[in-house]
């Protein structure tokens, strides 16, 4: 069966969710809205409808008018295998040592790279999205380093794609934490699908306020796979909870954002020990009270 897309973009976040809820009113009525900020640093917000019916192209027009949006793209979605096409187009993920991969393509797992086993559906935690991937080649870096373990923390998991890669190749029982019940439920299931089970530990947390987390600092490494608003809000928390001469792994970084990053963890305490930047998006290796790395 066909279905139906109508897309637009706008600036503001209140002016974004003000028009998806317009959109809820007009007939035929969208099955879904959404509203997505574009991670381009624009500033712009898309909204998107998708319908059974054919949209009312002019109430649309009236919609972005009154709204002072873009004119609405209408699409026809042709009824296809969504899992399938996602499988076919998000092929395995090579990033350092690591090598990510989805059941799919379980017979293409080199013999001489560490695997870590995550569904496509779950396409931003695969790697193949340029801040994960970043994590894991950071990660891969500080390996061969020399890095050698510890106590470790993922913070605002998802997949925990990151946690299960370094209980994968340390001896340590990582914690990784998310402040969305559901991500855990997700990153616990991936544990023990990779045969994790008892070496991942997955609990709901924001920050560092959890008594899982608390009781287990100080860390020698932190990854925080996120957005810039929260890694700055987390840097003050970061510098009490990481161990003098530890890491922290951040991204979830646009490029243009990254100096202000380093700028405020600077101020809780941490040099910057390498900087990588993967299309529009940079990732950070920071040590906390140890020499500036190259």
């Amino acid at each position: 069966m066909t279905t139906y897309s109508a897309l637009t973009t706008l600036t503001g976040e209140d002016a974004a969710y003000a028009l998806a809820d317009a959109m809820e009113t007009i007939t035929p009525e969208p099955t879904g809205v959404g509203v997505f900020e574009l991670e381009d640093g624009s500033g712009l917000w898309e909204v998107g409808g998708y319908f059974t019916d054919a949209p009312d192209a002019a109430a649309l027009a009236v919609l972005s008018a009154l709204h002072q949006s873009k004119p609405f793209l209408i699409s026809e979605i042709p009824d296809q295998d969504w899992v399938s096409k996602v499988q076919r187009d998000l092929p395995p993920v090579e990033a350092g040592r690591f090598f990510v991969y989805g059941a799919h393509d379980a017979d293409k797992v080199p013999d001489d790279k560490i695997a870590l086993r995550i569904e496509a559906a779950m396409a931003f935690g695969t790697g193949h999205h340029g801040t994960t991937l970043g994590c894991l080649r950071a990660f891969d870096h500080l390996l061969n380093e020399g890095f050698a373990g510890g106590c470790i923390l993922d913070v605002g998991c998802g997949t925990a794609v990151l946690a299960m890669a370094a209980a994968k190749v340390l001896p340590d029982v990582i914690l990784a934490s998310d402040i969305d019940p559901v991500a855990v439920d997700v990153a616990a299931a991936n544990v023990a699908a990779n045969g994790l089970a008892g070496r991942v530990d997955c609990v709901v947390a924001a920050g560092f306020a959890a008594p899982e987390l608390a009781d287990h600092a100080p860390y020698d490494l932190v990854f925080a796979n996120i957005l810039k608003a929260p890694l700055i809000g987390l840097a003050p928390d970061m510098g009490r909870h990481v161990a003098d001469g530890g890491y922290v792994i951040l991204s979830g970084i646009l490029n243009e954002q990254a100096d202000e990053v380093v700028t405020i963890y600077a101020e809780n305490g941490f040099n910057l020990f390498k900087k990588d930047q993967i299309v529009d998006w940079t990732t950070l290796v920071m040590s906390k009270n140890a020499p500036k790395g190259g």
